[in-house]
């Protein structure tokens, strides 16, 4: 991968949004409607890969039919200054956390878990307040999705199958 930030045309921006929309969507389907040959399109999305501009391809799943049937958001407080490397290491820890990133505000970081249910979810966040650098954790349930076609609404891995019996 360059390191170098990649440049690309509005040519690479429509087939990046043929991809985002429907990863699936063949080579000649796209260059027909942008006016590409199949060839000339693989060309630019091999380009694009080879940048980091596409960094992969993947299957957006109803989560509730891999087992994830509860789903929160945890805002996490920590002790002093957690570095983000350290948080890193954690959220790595559980299977159930879909998301983790630093935000700004009060709060130190932001976790999107999936749980098969909330007991599920409840042990997971034991699990994480265990830490001994995490202060406190404020949960959010989540009750449904108001974009349901956003990838955030979907999952992109199966739940455990001892989920129930983590650690």
């Amino acid at each position: 991968m360059s390191s170098k930030p990649a440049m690309f045309d509005d040519l690479d921006r429509k087939i990046i949004t043929a991809l985002m929309a429907n990863s699936r969507t063949s080579f000649s389907e796209i260059g027909a409607a942008i006016g590409l040959s199949a060839t000339a399109v693989k060309r630019r999305v091999d380009r694009l890969r080879e940048t980091g501009v596409i960094t992969g391809f993947t299957a957006t799943v109803q989560p509730a039919a891999l087992g994830w049937r509860t789903e929160a958001y945890v805002e996490v407080y920590c002790e002093g200054a957690a570095p983000p490397r350290r948080l890193a290491e954690v959220v790595r820890n559980h299977p159930e956390i879909t998301a983790a990133m630093t935000v700004t505000g009060g709060a130190d970081a932001l976790l999107h878990v999936r749980a098969t249910d909330v007991g599920h979810f409840e042990e997971v966040l034991e699990r994480i307040r265990t830490e001994p650098f995490i202060r406190k954790t404020i949960s959010y349930m989540v009750l449904s999705h108001l974009l349901p076609e956003a990838p955030e609404a979907g999952a992109t891995h199966a739940a455990p199958d001892d989920a129930g019996n983590v650690r």
